[in-house]
Parts: structure tokens; C-alpha cells; sequence
């Protein structure tokens, strides 16, 4: 098999790009099972924590299944299913991230404008559910993610606009991608904290609930501003 050792500065994701290519190329094959961390490393000539990571982004993708105490095993697949991989923040090119996060921005500003003008008291209460999610997350990064995505999607539902909901929901596979790996960016370098994250997201609640719609679109701005720079910062 034939290994390339990675110089690049995103390691990670040139590991994981080249087992997905080689899984593509078919010099791995279904039920096939992966060289332990240890050995990939070596293979790769990079550390441990970079394997670990390319192993997660694959896992998340769904080509691979890795079983505790057993090991790594790449999953049965259709012969087009690693063509556009879910991943999205971690293989998009920037143009295509940058117009993501364009569209993210259009249609979260625009919804919490109208939640904050339309929101009843049922939909503060599944807003603050989620945000006390996040709060009880803490310490368990993927409830955290779930917790991240389902406060911003009880925004959308806050609006009462139906086709707004279904727009939202239609790109939501790929926004809990980019939010998780924004997060993971955020936390991995310690940039922002945990609690930092979740202050934010007090402060849009704060200005719904005050059917503030100004305010509102102002703080999420900020959030989303800042989620853009740490990702852009990274291609």
C-alpha cells in the first residue's frame, strides 16, 4: 500500500483525505480492517492525535465503524457514496465554505429577527430547553453539538414562517457540521471556552425574550462572525 508521508499544516485532514482515497482506489475494501492508531501514524509519519482525528472525520462521514476493543473497520459503502463527503467544514473548498456561512447568515438573521417579533411563550420555553442543554453539556462535546444545533433550530421554528423552518431544515446536516466543527477549532485550540460558547447564546435568548428584534440580529451577528473567522482562519 502506498502510504505519503503528510507535510501539510492541517495534518488531520490529509490523512483523512488519503484513506479516503485509498479506500476509493479500493486497496482498502469493505469489512477490511485498519492498522491500529499506532501503526498508521508511523505509516503516515505523523502523530497519533492527527490519526485519531482523520479516523473521527471518517467516522462521522460513515465510512468507517470503529468498534471499541476491536478496532477499525471500513464499512460497506455504494461506489459513489465518498464523492461529497458530509464533512463539509472539513473538505469544502474556501469559496464554497465562504458561500455556507453566507447562506447560514442570511437565513439566522433573518430568523431571529422574526422570533424575536413573533415568539410566544411556547417557543421561549424550547429556546431556554435547548440553551439549558447546552449548559448541562458541558464536559460532553457531542450533546454539546446537538444542544448547539437544536437552539438555534427552535430560532427558526420561533419565526412562524413555515417555508423559513424548511429552509433551515434543509441545510441543517450541514450547519451541525460546521457548528461541530467550529466548535472542535474553538475549544481544540482554546481560543473560547466552553462557557464563553454557551454566554453567547445566553445573550440571543436574553434579546427574544425581550422581543428585541435589533438587538437580536446584532448578537447573533456577533456569534456568527466569529464562527466564520475561526473556520476561514483554518483553510
Amino acid at each position: 500500500m502506498g502510504y505519503k508521508k503528510i507535510k501539510t499544516k492541517k495534518i488531520y485532514e490529509e490523512v483523512a483525505e488519503q484513506l479516503l482515497l485509498m479506500i476509493k482506489n479500493g486497496e482498502f475494501k469493505p469489512g477490511d480492517k485498519l492498522s491500529s492508531v499506532e501503526q498508521l501514524a508511523e505509516n503516515f509519519q505523523v502523530s497519533r492525535s492527527a490519526i485519531r482525528e482523520a479516523l473521527s472525520a471518517l467516522r462521522v462521514m460513515g465510512v468507517i465503524d470503529i468498534r471499541q476493543g476491536e478496532g477499525t473497520y471500513i464499512k460497506n459503502f455504494q461506489s459513489d457514496m465518498c464523492a461529497i463527503p458530509s464533512s463539509v467544514a472539513l473538505f469544502l473548498k474556501k469559496e464554497d465554505l465562504a458561500n455556507l456561512l453566507e447562506v447560514r447568515r442570511v437565513l439566522e438573521v433573518g430568523a431571529v429577527k422574526a422570533a424575536a417579533e413573533r415568539r410566544t411563550e411556547e417557543d421561549l420555553q424550547q429556546i431556554y430547553k435547548a440553551l439549558q442543554a447546552m449548559k448541562e453539556s458541558f464536559g460532553n462535546e457531542e450533546l454539546g453539538e446537538k444542544a448547539d444545533f437544536e437552539f438555534h433550530f427552535a430560532i427558526s421554528k420561533a419565526s412562524h414562517n413555515p417555508m423559513l423552518v424548511s429552509l433551515m431544515n434543509s441545510v441543517s446536516e450541514i450547519m451541525v457540521d460546521t457548528m461541530r466543527e467550529t466548535r472542535r477549532l474553538w475549544l481544540y485550540g482554546k481560543q473560547v471556552t466552553v462557557e464563553k460558547l454557551y454566554h453567547e447564546h445566553v445573550l440571543i435568548y436574553e434579546a427574544i425574550e425581550l422581543q428585541d428584534s435589533e438587538l437580536a440580529q446584532k448578537r447573533i451577528l456577533d456569534h456568527l462572525e466569529s464562527v466564520e473567522k475561526v473556520l476561514e482562519s483554518q483553510l
